[in-house]
Formats: structure tokens, C-alpha cells, sequence
């Protein structure tokens, strides 16, 4: 019974939003993607998009989504924004980071996207134009990865801080206590596929098309490294995402080491009293900020 009413009200969701999804103008980009795409179809076999288009996905989507937060360091104004502005960042350490990523990227991320075709060939997950979903079913599918993917990294991060195992691996990590963009994947190769196992698992239970592939690429690497990124800039669209973390969550795991583990969400620090430190610290602070100002 009561997965008969969960399928109706997801039925009657998905039709409520088919209704007003009618109303809206066309998107004027459709066209030129659909014209792309089929193009892509045309020209390049499935093994050359799965393995060298998601490839191609990732670091596009990796180094162009972290250059807002290298060009913050630049820009005094931006400074006000930077949550340990005692901490500024170092040519030495985004140098070392960057080396890093490559060899993680290459030597441990390229061979598990190369199975990316196999994996769409064993589900018969489908290419064509055709058979790609609306937007919003997209974004639900979205959405639904990162509820996944933030359980799973929430109890393996935790795991991870483990005092008999945590020098052996999650230590590389930490490495930086003030968090930059890109260092949102400079981890031990051990971690790259330990917590990144968990981005996999949502495309295994609602992946229905290529496209969500990507899609869940691109979602993902957006959140970590605006929670990488090291500032808390006002008017961030990903902070109208209920329950959202964001940089001054994870921030403050730099920081402080202890507890803040989910990546995403904030519930399951919540419901386990992980965030008490945090929620301590911040208190603080705005105990501290209301004495400055009346001391003006």
C-alpha cells in the first residue's frame, strides 16, 4: 500500500511538472545541443564518447569551475569573502596541488572512466537524442546521486579520520588546512577510490541515458570545490539547495579536523552530533561580531 501511494505522488509530481514545464518559453539552446550531439553521434563511435568525452567532461568541468576561486586571491575586494583570511593561498602549494591532480586524474580516475563504456554496454544505457530525458528529470536524478553519494562519503569520511588508519591515507587531504578550489581531489590514491566508489552508486541505480553521466559530473565537482573553495560568497546559487553544506561547513573540517564529514547535505552530521563543534564555533563568532559592533 504504501508503495502504491509513493509511486502516485511521484507519478503526480513528475506530471505537475510536465504541466508547468509546458508553459515555459523554449529554451533557445536546445537546438544548437541537439544539433551537437547528434553531430557527436554521427562522428565519433560510443567506446570515443563514454571514454574520451567523459574524460574531456571531467577536466573541463574541473579546472574552468576552479577558476573563479583562483582569481579571488587576486581581487582585495574578495578578501573579506575568504573564511581564514590568515591563511592566504601560496604559488608553492597550488603547484603541488595541480601535479598532484594530474597524476590522480590520469593514473587513477582515467582507468575507471575507460570502463565508463562498458559499464553503458552491460545496462544498455542508451545515446541516442531521442531517449534523452526532460531537464528536470535530469536534475532529479541529479539530485538523487547526491543524496546517495554524501551517506556514503559521510561514514567512509568518517571512517577515514580513524586514528589507526587516518595517517595512512585521509592525511594527504588535510594537508592544507585553509581549503583552495583546487585542491577539492588532492587526496591519496587510495581515497580518490574509496569516497569516489560513492559517486558511482547512484548512477547505477537511476543512470537511463549518457547524458546523466555527465550531468552528475558536472554537479558533483561543482559542490566540492565551492566547498573547497576556501570563501563564503553571498548570493551562491548552490546555497538555495535545502540543507546544503557549502564552504564554511567543510571549511571548518579543515580547520578543525573533527567532525563536518557529509560532503554535501548537512543531516547526517546533524543526526549524529558531528556538527557540535561547528555549531559551537559559530556561535562564537557571532557573539564576537555583535561585541565589535557595539563596541563601534
Amino acid at each position: 500500500m504504501a508503495t502504491n501511494d509513493s509511486i502516485n505522488i511521484l507519478n503526480s509530481a513528475y506530471l505537475a511538472v510536465e504541466y508547468i514545464d509546458s508553459f515555459l518559453p523554449d529554451n533557445p539552446l536546445q537546438q544548437p545541443f541537439k544539433n551537437a550531439w547528434n553531430y557527436m553521434l554521427d562522428n565519433y563511435t560510443k567506446f570515443q564518447i563514454a571514454t574520451w568525452g567523459s574524460l574531456l567532461v571531467h577536466e573541463v568541468s574541473y579546472f574552468l569551475l576552479c577558476v573563479p576561486g583562483f582569481v579571488f586571491q587576486f581581487i582585495p575586494y574578495m578578501q573579506k569573502y575568504k573564511i581564514q583570511q590568515d591563511k592566504p593561498e601560496t604559488w608553492e602549494k597550488q603547484w603541488k596541488c595541480f601535479k598532484t591532480l594530474l597524476f590522480n586524474h590520469f593514473f587513477i580516475q582515467l582507468p575507471l572512466i575507460c570502463g565508463t563504456y562498458y559499464f553503458t554496454e552491460y545496462f544498455n544505457i542508451p545515446y541516442e537524442w531521442e531517449e534523452m530525458p526532460r531537464w528536470y528529470v535530469v536534475a532529479a536524478q541529479c539530485f538523487g546521486c547526491a543524496v546517495i553519494e554524501d551517506a556514503w562519503h559521510y561514514f567512509l569520511h568518517r571512517l577515514l579520520h580513524h586514528k589507526r588508519i587516518y595517517k595512512y591515507i585521509h592525511k594527504v587531504h588535510h594537508e592544507f588546512v585553509s581549503p583552495f578550489g583546487m585542491q577539492a581531489e588532492y587526496a591519496h590514491p587510495l581515497e580518490t577510490l574509496i569516497l569516489g566508489a560513492g559517486f558511482f552508486i547512484g548512477i547505477v541505480v537511476f543512470c537511463n541515458h549518457v547524458i546523466l553521466l555527465w550531468a552528475w559530473v558536472i554537479c558533483r565537482l561543482m559542490e566540492t570545490i565551492d566547498v573547497h573553495s576556501g570563501y563564503d560568497v553571498p548570493l551562491n546559487p548552490l546555497h538555495l539547495v535545502p540543507f546544503y553544506a557549502g564552504a564554511r561547513f567543510h571549511d571548518f573540517h579543515h580547520m578543525n579536523f573533527i567532525g563536518n564529514y557529509a560532503s554535501t547535505f548537512t543531516w547526517w552530521d546533524r543526526l549524529f552530533g558531528t556538527d557540535s563543534q561547528f555549531i559551537a564555533y559559530r556561535e562564537k563568532e557571532k557573539k564576537q561580531q555583535v561585541m565589535v559592533k557595539k563596541a563601534n
